[in-house]
């Protein structure tokens, strides 16, 4: 009797450690995220790392200042700017008026802005301007046209200041109740369109120089003309909100999403690794690995802000990656965003 008693001991010591291993294996990920974010060589983590898995959160957390003068310790409900997150969400508006027949994609600009006084408005569509393949400069629109619309890739932020002007005009709306309802219907609760009173929310910036000194940027210095492709302000938990709603059904229907996650032309970008990966719709696409990824990042030294937003289809996992600083050395800018992404890649999250 004794034996069957040790023995049938020893079978639940063995399943129990089993599972506890098991478990431990499953959550190793936090492990190593809260480890990487006490490092600070080559630079210090000073944001939020959040993760949510089909509506749940699986790790939140918050670290550094949201006033580095204050000493002021950053939340996990701290409001962050998007940087240029913000152009999927003007994609995403842009397409819900495709939707209703008030925009086509492929026909030139001009037919909406007819007293644009810009030429290339008689080539340049929308689809264009919303993958990168309009030949824009990044914020000039007094320059000439790069190439042939439609022949190459070059990243433009006034692009998407011009398919807001086409999208104000053709909704009939201002890109602030726009944003305003679109963010109501996510249930984004604690993000904003920046206005006089919602950016007193935003947490400050700080641009870290070359030689690790630091400066504080007590306002955004963004106009209105660029929120379109770089300035809301979110928190994190509702960035993972936003990827519920967009990748999920709730604001496009399948056909219209599927234009917004395919694409013509390909870029590279250091966070999603060394190869060239699509640009859709305010959203980079990496397909052709074995862990398909949808995201965008978000980076401004001169506002003080960098931000990573990823989306793994197969699981529902969302990745969002928040700071409140930016580094002028650009080689360590994305640092904790790429290695933050290897773990979870490489974690069995995504399993």
């Amino acid at each position: 009797m004794k034996q069957i008693f040790k023995l049938t001991f020893i079978a639940a010591s063995i399943f129990l450690t089993g599972c506890q291993s098991s478990a431990q294996q499953k959550d190793d990920y936090s492990t190593k995220i809260d480890s990487l974010l006490k490092t600070t060589n080559p630079r210090s983590f000073n944001g939020v790392v959040y993760i949510q898995q089909n509506g749940k959160t699986k790790y939140a957390k918050a670290n550094g200042f949201a006033d580095f003068n204050k000493k002021t310790p950053l939340k996990i409900s701290d409001k962050f700017s998007t940087m240029s997150i913000a152009k999927q969400i003007t994609a995403t508006l842009v397409l819900q008026e495709v939707e209703k027949g008030k925009i086509d994609l492929n026909v030139p600009i001009r037919k909406y802005l007819p007293d644009f006084k810009y030429s290339w408005a008689d080539t340049v569509t929308i689809h264009q301007l919303l993958n990168h393949t309009s030949g824009l400069n990044s914020d000039n629109m007094d320059k000439p046209l790069k190439f042939k619309p439609g022949t190459d890739f070059s990243y433009s932020n006034v692009g998407y200041f011009v398919a807001g002007q086409v999208l104000e005009k053709q909704s009939g709306k201002s890109f602030q109740e726009l944003v305003t309802a679109l963010f109501k219907k996510c249930k984004m609760n604690d993000s904003y369109y920046p206005d006089e009173t919602s950016s007193k929310f935003l947490v400050k910036g700080h641009t870290i120089r070359k030689d690790g000194t630091f400066k504080l940027n007590e306002q955004s210095a963004f106009h209105a003309d660029n929120y379109f492709g770089s300035h809301l302000i979110v928190t994190a938990s509702d960035l993972a909100k936003w990827n519920e709603s967009l990748h999920n059904g709730k604001l496009l229907k399948p056909a219209t999403y599927q234009l917004m996650t395919s694409y013509v032309i390909t870029n590279g970008h250091q966070v999603f690794g060394e190869k060239p990966i699509g640009y859709g719709y305010g959203l980079r696409i990496n397909d052709k690995d074995s862990i398909k990824e949808i995201g965008h990042t978000g980076f401004h030294p001169g506002e003080g802000f960098t931000a990573v937003n990823l989306y793994y289809p197969k699981t529902k996992t969302s990745v969002v990656i928040m700071e409140n600083t930016a580094n002028e050395n650009f080689d360590i800018a994305y640092y904790f965003e790429q290695q933050v992404r290897k773990i979870v890649r490489e974690s069995q999250l995504l399993k």
